[in-house]
């Protein structure tokens, strides 16, 4: 079972993905005529230098209260100029990524909306680490964003990934409700690995993968436009970041985990498709 989308929580470091991470917000805020929620976590290292350095705990304090000012200072300036007035601005301070969990759970959010790394990240590739524990411990879907550029592409096609598995239902169920909402049509592409295949085997298995896909299109409803598609790569996330760039999707529907006791590590192929797309990723969890 989906939740309907009313609340969506941006947490923003204020850096230039986390912009383009609140235009990504105001797009699903608008679409679903639901509340946007700013937050902003200012990092308290006052626990430990207090205990080395306890005469500076007014002065760290004071500081803390200057960068809790100067963000609120910085959402008033982008809703001046953008237009882009969130519906409440909370600002905490801690440690980021427990501060968005429990902030999500607070305020009923029903939608995280993140960048890939913030201010943190250093390499290309690699998904913050503030990103990464959100991912692994939300309890609600968390929107990857990517890039730094704050124009947010049409989100006119969306890609879901398949194996055909009957766990994939809440996959699908969010993908239908958010291409009913936005217009979009939707592809459930499978990715026949050829990886430790034999690749003499591969036109066969092409043949049966897609007697599967006309039996899925019969049992289907046509609310949504949608169509299934094979693809071939070495590994399943290179076929489905491939297959997502070069056909210019606005948005991939994945799940963030695989079973209960993976909770605590991202599923392999979700985890380097959110790494590595160009496309933002809508992650579900599995478990409710």
């Amino acid at each position: 079972m989906i939740h309907p989308i009313k609340n969506v929580l941006w947490a923003t470091d204020f850096s230039a993905e986390s912009k383009e991470a609140l235009a990504y917000a105001d797009l699903f805020a608008k679409t679903f005529k639901a509340k946007l929620t700013a937050l902003h976590v200012v990092p308290d290292f006052a626990p430990v230098l207090y205990e080395v350095w306890p005469e500076a705990q007014a002065e760290l304090a004071g500081k803390i209260e200057a960068s809790k000012v100067s963000a609120k200072a910085q959402l008033d300036h982008m809703c001046a100029t953008t237009g882009v007035c969130p519906t409440k601005v909370v600002i905490s301070e801690g440690s980021a990524a427990k501060i968005i969990l429990k902030t999500a759970v607070k305020e009923s959010a029903d939608l995280i909306v993140v960048g890939r790394k913030g201010v943190s990240g250093h390499e290309q590739n690699l998904i913050g680490s503030v990103t990464h524990q959100i991912l692994r411990g939300a309890r609600v879907p968390v929107l990857v964003t990517k890039g730094t550029d704050a124009k947010v592409a049409p989100i006119e096609k969306i890609l879901v990934p398949t194996d055909f598995s009957s766990e994939e239902d809440i996959e699908r169920d969010y993908a239908w409700k958010l291409a009913k909402t936005f217009g979009a049509t939707l592809t459930f592409l499978y990715v026949l690995e050829l990886f430790g295949h034999d690749f003499r085997m591969t036109d066969q298995m092409f043949t049966s993968v897609l007697k599967k896909l006309e039996g899925r299109k019969k049992r289907e409803h046509k609310a949504v436009e949608f169509v299934e598609d094979v693809t071939k790569a070495v590994h399943g996330y290179d076929g489905i970041i491939d297959y997502a760039d070069t056909k210019g999707f606005g948005l991939i529907v994945m799940s963030t985990t695989v079973r209960k006791l993976a909770r605590f590590f991202l599923g392999s192929t979700t985890e380097k498709v959110i790494a590595h797309s160009r496309v933002p990723v809508f992650a579900i969890p599995r478990e409710k």
